[in-house]
């Protein structure tokens, strides 16, 4: 059996001396090396941002969307957006395991869910079956590789697997929140009405205590009841996070002209990093968990209105991260109650596609 680069180096084709993540395409034959995980793929957790940008270029068309997220595999040998740059996360059975691995707490036919980028794993899809628009989730035939320095986290035995799938693809943003967070902090979250926007909103409620506020921005009506629903904001305002402007007035107006402390922007679409640097205080941190954002806007605009705030890069990965976002959703009712409905098996609109790679 060949031995293998821990980070994956081995499977780039090119270009040459870079990981599989910025790598244009990898090698994606499932012939495993010594250091490497055979995964029996079924779902695809689509990246939000990617998934968002590939329905759109699409018109909504679940035919198309799997025959573009299909060549995007064939042409990169991964499923890594070009427009994006994102991929998302998967659901497998293990397959196989290299013998460098084999005094892993890991064995053959576990149920695990990679937490490492799908835009740096390889991967081969035979067949899409269906798409659900409503949670990015994509039902597949297919296998992937996972490196040797590649994260993922055994499926909980009390958690149906698509809930549970669903809130480990966001397992960074609460995670992050929870390091970030402070007593008496204003928090205000773009996108709190979503998935991880969700999970964010309870740890900072839980972390500010009674002298913080939490301040939550949402856009469509559905999370404007989620959030509601929650009671882990103290200010929700509706409206676009691309109107620079609006946002401000409004964390202006909830703030009393203070702004915000924190603000953690969760959203999938561009356009977004100046209302995340206007909203926040000098001295103040943005947190950006959202693929979709662009650093170079965020650091030039913020540089270009005079604003000294510390900006973070959404890192998907802090330490204890899945356990943290699973146990946030265990041990708040409304969360799971609000997760269960909309993620879980049976959720959403899964419609069929049957295709053939």
């Amino acid at each position: 059996m060949k031995e293998g680069n821990k980070f994956g180096a081995h499977r780039v084709i090119e270009p040459t001396g870079v990981l599989p993540q910025p790598a244009k395409r990898i090698d994606n034959t499932m012939e495993i090396y010594d250091n490497e995980i055979l995964i029996d793929v079924d779902t695809l957790n689509v990246d939000a941002a990617s998934f968002t940008q590939i329905e759109e270029v699409e018109g909504g068309d679940v035919q198309k969307m799997a025959r573009h997220s299909l060549d995007i595999i064939a042409s990169r040998g991964k499923h890594h957006n070009p427009d994006t740059g994102s991929g998302g996360m998967l659901l497998g059975t293990v397959a196989a395991i290299g013998p460098k691995l084999k005094d892993r707490d890991l064995k053959v036919g576990d149920r695990i869910a990679t937490l490492v980028s799908l835009s740096l794993t390889p991967l081969r899809v035979d067949e899409v079956i269906s798409i659900n628009k409503d949670t990015c989730q994509v039902k597949v035939k297919g296998q992937a590789i996972l490196f040797e320095t590649g994260i993922y986290a055994k499926m909980p035995a009390d958690m149906d697997e698509a809930l549970a799938l669903a809130i480990l693809d966001v397992a960074g943003a609460p995670a992050q929140a929870a390091k970030l967070c402070r007593p008496g902090q204003t928090v205000f979250i773009i996108g709190a009405g979503g998935k991880s926007g969700l999970l964010c909103a309870y740890e900072a409620r839980n972390r500010v205590g009674v002298t913080g506020r939490v301040i939550g921005l949402v856009h469509g009506n559905a999370g404007k009841k989620r959030l509601e629903k929650t009671g882990f904001c103290d200010y929700i305002f509706q409206g676009s996070a691309t109107d620079q402007l609006f946002v401000y007035e409004e964390v202006k107006k909830a703030t009393g002209g203070e702004m915000a402390d924190l603000t953690i922007n969760c959203v999938d679409i561009p356009d977004t990093e100046m209302a995340s640097v206007l909203a926040t205080k000098d001295d103040g941190t943005v947190y950006f968990f959202s693929m979709a954002t662009s650093f170079t806007s965020a650091a030039l605009g913020a540089e270009g209105i005079g604003a000294d705030t510390t900006m973070l890069i959404g890192n998907g990965y802090t330490k204890h991260h899945a356990e943290i976002s699973l146990a946030d959703v265990r041990q708040s009712p409304i969360l799971m109650e609000i997760f269960k409905e909309t993620y879980a098996t049976g959720a959403g609109n899964a419609e069929p596609v049957n295709m053939k790679a």
